[in-house]
């Protein structure tokens, strides 16, 4: 019985999380994963490029999609809760994920489809900032905000996760409104 596209991604996706519980992700292997998948690798390479697309397949589906709506209708906390409890959820991956050196790191990724997602949503008012300051644009907004979100988190699943999501989000949320005058104090 033939599968389709996603099960096939699924399966993948799967098969990486299982192994990422056992050993480092930079030493897994597409051997290693099509071998635990009970697939051929041309199988693999007919879904994706790499090891590190299969991840950013994963990231982009279980934490980027279901926080969409949430960030279209202005729920910024709540989508920040949502990714942060998937991401407490599969602790152990996301832990894998983060540990990954070389060109594709976490951070990197996460980086990248978080910006992604934000310059779809950032209010077209914007322009007005644009307008007084023209290298200010709608991209360099969300790569500042995609930066330092992927910046705390990943500081966060480096350090254990030692606080949970809800109170993550406060801390998160408080970064994001204090300015750096705030926190330096007011210099006479």
């Amino acid at each position: 019985m033939a599968q389709s596209k996603q099960e096939i991604n699924d399966l993948l996706a799967k098969s990486i999380k299982e192994l990422a519980a056992g050993k480092s992700i930079d030493k897994i292997r597409i051997k290693d994963i099509t071998d635990k998948a009970e697939v051929i690798r041309p199988t693999f390479y007919n879904h994706f490029q790499d090891k590190y697309e299969l991840i950013e397949w994963i990231m982009e589906h279980e934490l980027i999609e279901p926080i969409k709506p949430l960030l279209d209708n202005g729920m910024i906390d709540a989508a920040i809760m949502l990714l942060l409890k998937n991401i407490e959820n599969d602790k152990a991956f996301y832990t894998a994920v983060s540990n990954m050196e070389g060109q594709d790191t976490f951070e990197t990724i996460a980086t990248r489809l978080v910006a992604n997602v934000l310059e779809e949503i950032i209010d077209d008012d914007t322009q007005e900032i644009s307008k007084a300051h023209p290298w200010l644009t709608k991209k360099m907004i969300a790569q500042y905000f995609s930066k330092t979100m992927c910046f705390v988190v990943k500081i966060w699943i480096d350090s254990g996760m030692p606080i949970d999501s809800a109170e993550m989000v406060e801390v998160y949320s408080l970064l994001m409104k204090t300015s750096l005058v705030d926190v330096m104090g007011e210099k006479k």
